[in-house]
Order: structure tokens, then sequence, then C-alpha cells
């Protein structure tokens, strides 16, 4: 594990996206994008621990930017996923289990990028748990190119079916653009947003 720096970050945000790089360059951009807007403020992402695909693009821009980079990796991923020792922090823990407590614990609030099975599932969990009152942190779903429509489709057939409610939908926002979502997940968590500050060196 890294040695953690004095910087204290502006925010904290953890993000969920793919170990794959997708097909669409549009989930590759976005994620560049997300870590720039993490860095140049001077805030902390909290992500995975990974290098590869969309989560090592995150981990690599918001360190360009300047951000602070915390990743969470269980030990049986740390080969596959590809454990990214450039992190801030980088943590080797035991389990899933282990892994999602304290990204959830390290975070203010919470984006899902495209992604596959195992961000669907880390999604829909730390949305339960704000359901059931374990924490009151802002989630969020970045819908790249419209890659969640068909989810939020299916979201709003399980409220017309009867089987969720509405007030449970209002607990996790969406929408298109970045700069907005980002800005509207960091401000529900009470923090302040930042200007943009100028990159630090990176030699």
């Amino acid at each position: 594990m890294s040695t953690p720096t004095n910087d204290t970050p502006a925010f904290s945000i953890c993000v969920y996206l793919g170990s794959r790089p997708g097909e669409n360059p549009a989930f590759a951009r976005a994620a560049v994008d997300a870590g720039r807007w993490i860095g140049e403020r001077g805030g902390q992402l909290v992500y995975g621990g990974g290098r590869s695909g969309l989560m090592g693009m995150v981990a690599e821009a918001t360190l360009q930017a300047g951000g602070r980079v915390v990743g969470v990796i269980p030990q049986a991923l740390v080969d596959k996923e590809q454990a990214n020792h450039a992190c801030t922090e980088l943590h080797v823990v035991r389990n899933m289990h282990e892994r999602k407590a304290m990204m959830a614990e390290r975070s203010d609030a919470f984006i899902a990028l495209p992604g596959g099975i195992g961000t669907f599932e880390e999604l829909f969990e730390i949305w339960t748990w704000r359901q059931l009152g374990y924490h009151d942190k802002p989630v969020g779903i970045l819908n790249v190119d419209g890659y969640y429509d068909g989810l939020l489709g299916f979201l709003k057939t399980s409220v017309d079916s009867g089987l969720m409610s509405d007030w449970q939908m209002d607990l996790v926002c969406h929408g298109e653009d970045l700069d907005a979502l980002m800005r509207k997940l960091v401000q529900e968590a009470g923090n302040a947003i930042p200007p943009e500050v100028p990159l630090r060196s990176v030699i």
C-alpha cells in the first residue's frame, strides 16, 4: 500500500465503471472527462483500484489533473484487474465486502459510468444502503450515449408495476451532462465546488 499524502481533498467521489474499455469511444471519453473534472477541482477519486479498461482511464486522468486517487481492490482481483500501484493510496483487501465498505466510507457521493455486472452490483447496493438509511450520500448515474436507457426504462416499469416507489427512484439522480451531474452530487453532499486549479507537475 502506498503512503497517503497530507493533501486534503475538496471532496471525495466514488466512481463505479467497467474494467473493460467497451466498444463505444464515448465511454472512454466519459471516464477521462470524469477524472479530469475531479482532479482539476482538487477532488479525490475513490474507485476499484484497477488499471485496466475504464477504471484505469479515470484514475490516470484524475492523477494527471492533480487529484488524489484511492483504489480499493480485493486480493483475488489484483492480477485480473491489474492493481494500479500509481494510486495515491492503494488498499488490497480480503474480499468484495471489505472493498465496498471501504469505498463507501471514503466517499462523499457515488456515480456510475458505463460498466458491467460489477458496476451494476455496486450501484444497486449503494442505492439499497441509502434506501435503508445506512447512509445519506447522493448517488448518480451518468447515462453516456444512452448506455443506461434500457435500465432506466426498466426501473420505470418497476415503479409502474407497483414494485418500487417514486421516492426510491428519487434517491438516484441521472443525466447525460457530466458537469451538471457531478456538480449536483458534490453540492448535495455538502461540499463547495472550488474553481479549476492549475495542473500540478507530473514530472
